[in-house]
């Protein structure tokens, strides 16, 4: 039986408790249907508002998004995690986004605008101390929102070489050795000031990235010279197709595992948007705009040809079969998670 649970394809759900969330949700994905079926929760850290799985599958990441900050590991054998230890603090304000590189774990701390670095150990847990800081420094023409350093997101590059992190109060996009356990600058790429850098994704091809920002609803695509561990911005281009009625505030963005789609979602507009990726990379053409079916999309996740939304302020988590020629997506099913923030798959 024990073989028959670690086998089922599950989905994790980060939400935020402050907001009334459960904490970490743990769901059954139906492969036909791409349907998800909760299994069960677990409240171990407050506001649990990114996951990230172990390369392995059988340790998952979580963020504390508090003033604090922290960073805590689950056991994901059967069918809900359970805490593989206590939280470690990651010495930065507001972690918004971890991912798991060289034997750490990394978080991107939104408020106090650094990167940090925490060891693993072998049996999937953390180690009590971090090993490095960066701390970002800088601003942006965004008054109320870019007075420093907002750091949004930190993950490897594909070779796994490199760790980017994107910085939404600097409008720019550090690339960074692991030195140590210390991630250390290599290089800055500057993006259009004012633009808010959020979310970036790589192409699988390996040589273009795709950043969404927030601050205005466009992406900007970017050419990467992994061997020299450099960024490029090439063109930037509206996720919408018109002015936006409203508040419009782009939130994630997903690759199709083929390289041929990328879409994007925007708070406020509450819609998906479907590009379509043209030549090797280079340049991506805005198909159309669908609705996420819910309020405030606030992250996408892309599994086994389903398009799932984490809509935070109409509390689901919705899922839409993607059409394969097209990349459109259509929706299918949702389940109810109050503020879902995030969704992983293992």
């Amino acid at each position: 039986m024990a073989d028959v649970v670690r086998r089922r394809k599950r989905a994790f759900i980060g939400s935020f408790t402050a907001a009334g969330g459960p904490g970490i949700v743990a769901a059954a994905v139906d492969p036909a249907s791409g349907a998800l079926t909760v299994l069960g929760s677990v409240d171990g850290v407050p506001d649990p508002s990114y996951l990230a799985l172990s390369p392995t599958g059988t340790t998952l990441y979580a963020v504390s998004e508090t003033a604090e900050g922290a960073v805590a590991a689950y056991g994901v054998v059967g069918d809900v995690p359970e805490p593989l230890g206590p939280p470690v603090p990651v010495d930065g304000s507001g972690p918004t986004h971890l991912s798991v590189c060289d034997g750490h774990v990394l978080t991107a701390n939104y408020g106090s605008g650094s990167v940090s670095a925490i060891p693993v150990r072998t049996d999937g847990a953390l180690a009590r101390a971090v090993s490095g800081v960066l701390r970002h420094s800088g601003s942006g023409p965004h008054t109320r929102r870019q007075q420093g350093p907002h750091a949004h997101q930190v993950q490897p590059d594909p070779t796994g070489r490199w760790v980017v992190s994107v910085d939404l109060g600097t409008d720019s996009v550090r690339v960074c050795d692991l030195r140590d356990g210390s991630p250390v600058l290599h290089r800055e790429s500057a993006l259009r000031p004012g633009s808010g850098p959020r979310h970036l994704a790589f192409h699988p091809g390996g040589s273009y990235a795709y950043v969404v920002n927030e601050l205005t609803p466009t992406v900007t695509v970017c050419r990467w010279d992994a061997p020299q561990g450099s960024l490029k911005p090439l063109a930037e281009l509206p996720v919408l197709s018109g002015p936006p009625a409203g508040d419009a505030y782009p939130s994630g963005i997903v690759v199709s595992p083929d390289g041929r789609f990328v879409w994007t979602a925007t708070r406020g507009e509450d819609v998906l948007s479907v590009f379509t990726v043209q030549g090797e990379g280079e340049a991506l053409r805005l198909v159309g705009t669908v609705s996420c079916a819910g309020h405030w999309p606030r992250a996408l996740a892309e599994s086994a040809g389903f398009l799932y939304v984490a809509n935070e302020r109409s509390g689901d988590v919705t899922w839409f079969a993607l059409d394969p020629a097209t990349g459109l997506p259509h929706r299918t099913g949702s389940i109810d998670v109050t503020a879902p923030s995030c969704v992983v798959f293992d």
